[in-house]
């Protein structure tokens, strides 16, 4: 299941992501500090995700379950990129990548390692 995440959904992602399974209060309590949130609007975005499919809520207590996972999220977002700023040539978003700065050697093995397992 692939979808849009806005910047505040990914808030809530993050949490799932990072702790697992969370009460809706404790989200509330994270929020709260980590962005200053009140507990309804953290809330509002909670319902905003379980309706997009993101997360499931089971009972009782309000438990959250991310159902989309950091790496689906993220490969959605990639292809978003390419697609709108790359006219979806992949290569030219690695190109411009590769000129913004310097790679370590470190680096720089561990792309030939990941277009060495492609071909």
């Amino acid at each position: 299941m692939v979808m849009k995440l806005f910047d505040s959904e990914l808030n809530i992602m993050e949490i799932l992501w990072r702790d697992g399974d969370t009460t809706a209060k404790r989200i509330a309590e994270i929020t709260k500090e980590k962005v200053g949130w009140s507990k309804t609007t953290t809330y509002t975005i909670i319902k905003r995700c379980l309706d997009k499919g993101a997360i499931e809520r089971q009972d009782p207590n309000f438990v959250c379950r991310a159902l989309v996972t950091r790496e689906q999220a993220q490969e959605y977002e990639t292809t978003e990129l390419i697609n709108k700023m790359y006219n979806g040539a992949p290569d030219r978003l690695i190109a411009s990548l590769l000129g913004q700065r310097q790679l370590t050697t470190e680096e720089i093995n561990r792309l030939k390692q990941i277009i060495e397992r492609l071909q």
